[in-house]
């Protein structure tokens, strides 16, 4: 099974999120439909970027690290 690490941007471009999953079809639709309280507000979402792992372990792992100071850097830099 296939795990994704995934970058939303809203439609605005203001707002990002990070997230981990392993069906990205049924996650974007999820947050789109506002059954997402923390991103719902923000609402429509775009997939910006989406990686995937083999090993759930390491994309829980690059998941944390986009959400620190110098993931976002590194994200914003290079995606």
């Amino acid at each position: 099974m296939l795990h994704h690490v995934y970058i939303l941007e809203s439609e605005d471009g203001r707002h990002h999120f990070v997230g981990l999953t392993n069906d990205i079809e049924r996650r974007l639709t999820e947050y789109n439909a506002g059954y997402v309280k923390h991103t719902a507000k923000f609402r429509p979402w775009i997939m910006r970027t989406v990686i995937g792992f083999d090993d759930r372990a390491k994309a829980a792992a690059f998941e944390f690290y986009l959400k620190t100071g110098s993931g976002r850097a590194f994200a914003k830099k290079r995606f």
